[in-house]
């Protein structure tokens, strides 16, 4: 679920890239934000930001699998923590694209942090997407691939989904056709309509069935639970960020990194160990999908999360499906 809280900024750092080019041709300065766990570390593992997450509330695994390493946590562009249309003037931030958010990444760790290898990039959701990503353009620069409920190439009823959300905000009265901060608006309603539209998706069936937003979370009813966290967590967001994350969602394939636009083929060439991760109850990223992208990894192998807790269940909305993936990730990472 994306945070309720405005941006914790403890310990983030921020590195700055003059001129950066951007894949639709326009250039423009920006800053990385990030954060590092234990930097004294040999061995580093990059972690990128999912859809709705910050820095401080991404799943990062330094208590555990992770412990031993130099994690850093960073957040994507257009999230509202690194450049995004949200602190740029308007008008000036570029439709992004994946490659846009890895190459700046990337940038990072080689030009800021000297990293000159990584054992590991782990995303979850949208940083699982960047995890495929960063396999297939740095391939010789990481060892190890965990995307954990995402996918190489977005899905046509994941595509749709995401139209939900999208349309509830832009056909809100007040985003007024994107017009808000002319008009010194926040847009409430429209955040909220977004939120009560991308609500069900995020878990199971089974964990609306069984109540667990009663019997775990302790509200009364589902109306409640959808006001609580999922209305009002994307107050703190700014509807901009929030679209063109979407639309980079919707874009995904890492096909389009190759002239004849084959996702599989792409797959086909990631030299990394892959360790793919996806929910069973997953409703954006089923493992139906995970099993067919792994057949075509070289070094791939499929894990799937046995959960009722659906797509979040990979993100760190419980504790014994991120004590699974711990230990996963742990034996992967030591083969």
């Amino acid at each position: 679920m994306p945070s309720t809280e405005d941006i914790d900024t403890t310990g983030i750092s921020r590195y700055s890239i003059p001129d950066f080019k951007f894949l639709d041709g326009s250039s423009l300065t920006i800053e990385v934000a990030y954060r590092s766990f234990n930097p004294s570390a040999a061995k580093v593992v990059c972690i990128p930001t999912c859809y709705g997450g910050r820095i401080n509330n991404t799943l990062n695994f330094t208590s555990g699998a992770l412990k031993d390493y130099h994690v850093v946590v960073i957040a994507m562009l257009g999230n509202g923590e690194s450049t995004s249309p949200s602190n740029t003037a308007e008008g000036q931030f570029p439709q992004l694209d994946y490659q846009d958010v890895v190459k700046s990444q990337y940038q990072l760790l080689t030009q800021h942090l000297a990293v000159r290898e990584l054992e590991a990039v782990i995303g979850f959701s949208m940083g699982a997407q960047q995890a495929f990503y960063w396999a297939c353009m740095y391939p010789d620069f990481m060892k190890v691939s965990i995307p954990i409920c995402g996918s190489a190439k977005t899905s046509p009823h994941n595509w749709a989904f995401l139209e939900g959300p999208k349309g509830a905000l832009l056909n809100s009265v007040d985003y007024a056709d994107g017009a808000y901060r002319a008009k010194g608006v926040n847009p409430t309603r429209g955040l909220h309509a977004f939120g009560r539209a991308y609500c069900a998706w995020a878990m199971s069936a089974a964990w609306f069935r069984e109540k667990i937003w009663q019997k775990e979370l302790g509200f009364e009813t589902v109306d409640q639970f959808i006001v609580a966290e999922w209305e009002r967590s994307f107050e703190s967001w700014d509807p901009e960020d929030l679209l063109v994350l979407a639309r980079m969602w919707q874009a995904a394939d890492v096909g389009v990194l190759r002239k004849d636009g084959d996702y599989t083929k792409a797959l086909e060439n990631v030299k990394a160990r892959v360790l793919v991760m996806p929910a069973r109850t997953d409703q954006y990223f089923p493992p139906e999908d995970s099993e067919i992208e792994v057949k075509h990894l070289k070094h791939g192998e499929l894990a799937v999360l046995e959960t009722i807790w659906g797509h979040i269940g990979g993100g760190g909305a419980n504790d014994a499906d991120t004590e699974w993936m711990d230990k996963k990730i742990a034996a992967f990472l030591k083969q």
